[in-house]
């Protein structure tokens, strides 16, 4: 089978558009934590944004490398959420949400590239799924914390280190603002589990 003749050709471009959303929905997201002052929140969220904006990007390349010469058009039917408002907590919540909805998607998207024999492809979306549930448990991760207001406490003493000038303080609790630079609270790093990796 060709691949441009197979349902994980559809797969491909609908996965493509459903991460192009999910990059916009998070810089939404990235954009309300930084004007609220939540730089450490935004910049993480950033990150992910950019992970998203590479998954669309591997999957365009394959796409194009398609049998096709050119692609003009591929119609697509793709649910988008648009759950995301202006409530910053809500809204982590919402996108830890949003990337297990991605991440089922995506073992369906899996399947169905191993059955039509596009291995190469399936892998690809298994890759991405991993990515995506890591993702889901990072916003789920901020939003206990967030909501718990535990961004900036914890139960034992660690290292509070401040981004703009290096400034770094152990304690239980960070600084209001960096005795270095003067930062606020906001641009303090976020403290994630060890085994939260982004």
């Amino acid at each position: 089978m060709k691949l441009k003749d197979s349902k994980t050709f559809n797969n491909l471009a609908v996965a493509y558009a459903s991460e192009c959303a999910a990059r916009t929905r998070y810089e939404f997201c990235e954009y309300g934590f930084r004007y609220n002052g939540y730089e450490a929140i935004a910049t993480l969220i950033d990150k992910i944004a950019y992970q998203e904006f590479n998954h669309a990007r591997a999957l365009y390349a394959k796409l194009q490398d398609a049998e096709m010469p050119q692609i003009d058009n591929i119609d697509i039917c793709a649910g988008l959420p648009f759950k995301e408002k202006w409530d910053l907590a809500e809204n982590l919540k919402l996108l830890s949400m949003d990337e297990l909805d991605e991440a089922e998607v995506y073992t369906r998207f899996e399947k169905v590239a191993r059955e039509e024999g596009f291995n190469e492809i399936a892998e690809l979306f298994k890759m991405i799924h991993d990515v995506e549930i890591r993702h889901a448990d990072v916003f789920k991760e901020l939003y206990n914390q967030f909501k718990d207001k535990k961004l900036y406490k914890k139960a034992k003493e660690v290292a509070w280190v401040c981004p703009s000038c290096g400034h770094v303080s152990f304690s239980k609790e960070a600084w209001e603002t960096c005795p270095l630079c003067g930062a606020k609270q906001g641009y303090c790093s976020v403290i994630l589990p060890d085994d939260m990796h982004l």
